[in-house]
């Protein structure tokens, strides 16, 4: 049976000014299944292309404290998967930031989120 999801892919935008993101990651939130993951896939040659003084051990630190997040660690404990998840999404004007939220149907939520980081990050 496929079960409802939400999903916002993690954007690095090095250059906040110039309004270039890059994917490397997707946040996957499935209420049924009390599930809440992050899919990091950062390439610092990608990265570096679109800021050549883009700091890629502050972005991969930042990725980190995403996925913590999304286990209730940090600023995030305490709260519900859905509260995280909204916490997670909301605008943000930093290196980091969540896409639009977007819906999905999936049987597996850890396999569909596989799946979007290899179709939307890894390409």
């Amino acid at each position: 049976m496929r079960i409802p999801y939400e999903y916002a892919t993690i954007q690095a935008c090095p250059q906040v000014e110039r309004g270039e993101l890059l994917n490397v990651g997707v946040l996957l939130y499935c209420h049924r299944r009390d599930f809440l993951e992050a899919g990091i896939h950062l390439v610092p040659e990608r990265l570096l292309a679109l800021d050549p003084g883009a700091d890629v051990h502050a972005v991969r630190t930042a990725l980190g404290a995403w996925v913590a997040a999304c286990a209730g660690g940090g600023a995030a404990h305490g709260m519900s998967l859905g509260e995280r998840f909204r916490w997670l999404v909301a605008p943000r004007s930093t290196i980091l930031r969540a896409g639009p939220v977007h819906m999905g149907l999936a049987t597996d939520p850890a396999e569909e989120l596989e799946r979007l980081v290899s179709k939307l990050v890894k390409v």
